[in-house]
C-alpha cells in the first residue's frame, strides 16, 4: 500500500483520517497504469549481473527479476536512535526492522496492521489525555511542530514540551513562519525551549525544561536513517546522518561506488532520500 508520509500526523490524532492518506497499490499501478507489480522486499542488488533478489509477500524464498535499468526509490527512515531507523511516522515493513520492532505484534506490511498501530497509538494518547500526562516532543522542525499542535488541538489536557538544539523553531523556514508558530504554541500552551541538546540522563536537562520529574512520554522527531539495507556496502556511504549508509552517485544520478566509479554499467540510478546527495 502506499501512504502520504506527511499527513500522517494527523491519522494519530484522528485515525478516520488514515484512509485519505492510504490506497493499495496493485490494482492502482496494473489495472490504471499497465505497470507489473512486486508485493515484496528487495533483499539484494546485484549490479553486475543486473538482478533484484526479491523475497515475495507470501514466500519463505526469494526470486530473482532481471532488469535493463534500475531506479531506486528507497527513501529513508525517521528514528535515529533506533537500530533500523524505526519511527511512527513511516510502517515498518523490512524483514530485519521487524526483529528489533518496538511493536513487534503488528504487521505494518499489510494496510490492516497499519491501521491497528494508528488505532493502537491513538488509545495511547487518549490515556494520556486523561491522565494529564507531560509529553516532550524533541525536535521542532516540520514533524516536531506539527506533532505538538496536533496532540495540543485533540488531546488538550495532554502537558506539551517542545525543545530544539537551535535557536528557534522551524529551522530551514523564514523568520515570520517560525515567530507564526511560535506564537501559537505560546498561546496553546505549549512550552518551548530552544538552544536546548537532548540528554534523557541529565538531571540538569530535565530542570532545565522545567521537567524536573521528567516526561512521562518522549516523541524522538530528530534526524533521518538510511534504509538501504540491499545495497553492497562498496555503494554505501561510510558517513552521513543515521551514522551512514546512503548511496553515493553522480551527477547523472547513476549509482557509483565509494571511488566515485559507476557502479555495475551505469544502469541503476539512485533518486530520492534514499542517496547521499539530498542529504
Amino acid at each position: 500500500y502506499f501512504e502520504y508520509t506527511p499527513g500522517v500526523l494527523r491519522a494519530y490524532v484522528k485515525p478516520c483520517h488514515l484512509d485519505s492518506l492510504t490506497f493499495t497499490l496493485q490494482p492502482v499501478l496494473e489495472r490504471s497504469m499497465g505497470v507489473k507489480f512486486i508485493w515484496g522486499e528487495v533483499k539484494s542488488l546485484n549490479g553486475e549481473q543486473k538482478f533484484a533478489e526479491i523475497k515475495p509477500i507470501f514466500s519463505a524464498n526469494t526470486d530473482k527479476i532481471g532488469f535493463d535499468y534500475c531506479i531506486i526509490c528507497s527513501g529513508c527512515n525517521f528514528g535515529p536512535f533506533k537500530p533500523m531507523g524505526e519511527s511512527l511516522w513511516f510502517p515498518t515493513v523490512h524483514e530485519e526492522a521487524r526483529k528489533v520492532s518496538d511493536w513487534p505484534h503488528i504487521d505494518e506490511r499489510f494496510i490492516e496492521g497499519r491501521r491497528r498501530h494508528v488505532l493502537e497509538e491513538y488509545h495511547k494518547l487518549h490515556d494520556l489525555h486523561k491522565k494529564k500526562a507531560t509529553v516532550l516532543i524533541v525536535g521542532a522542525g516540520f514533524i516536531g511542530v506539527e506533532w505538538a499542535t496536533e496532540i495540543e488541538y485533540f488531546f488538550p489536557d495532554v502537558k506539551l514540551t517542545i525543545i530544539d538544539a537551535l535557536p528557534r523553531a522551524l529551522g530551514p523556514l523564514p523568520d515570520s513562519a517560525a515567530e507564526y508558530c511560535s506564537e501559537y504554541m505560546n498561546a496553546v500552551g505549549i512550552k518551548e525551549f530552544y538552544d536546548c541538546k537532548y540528554d534523557a540522563k541529565s538531571d540538569e536537562f530535565w530542570k532545565k525544561i522545567e521537567l524536573p520529574n521528567k516526561a512521562d512520554v518522549e516523541y524522538i522527531c530528530i534526524g533521518v536513517k538510511a534504509s538501504n539495507y540491499f545495497m553492497p556496502a562498496e555503494t554505501l556511504s561510510d558517513k552521513g546522518p543515521g551514522g551512514g549508509g546512503w548511496i553515493h552517485f553522480n551527477k547523472y544520478m547513476q549509482v557509483t561506488k565509494k571511488d566515485g566509479t559507476v557502479w555495475g554499467d551505469g544502469s541503476i540510478f539512485a533518486v530520492g532520500d534514499c542517496n547521499y546527495g539530498c542529504l
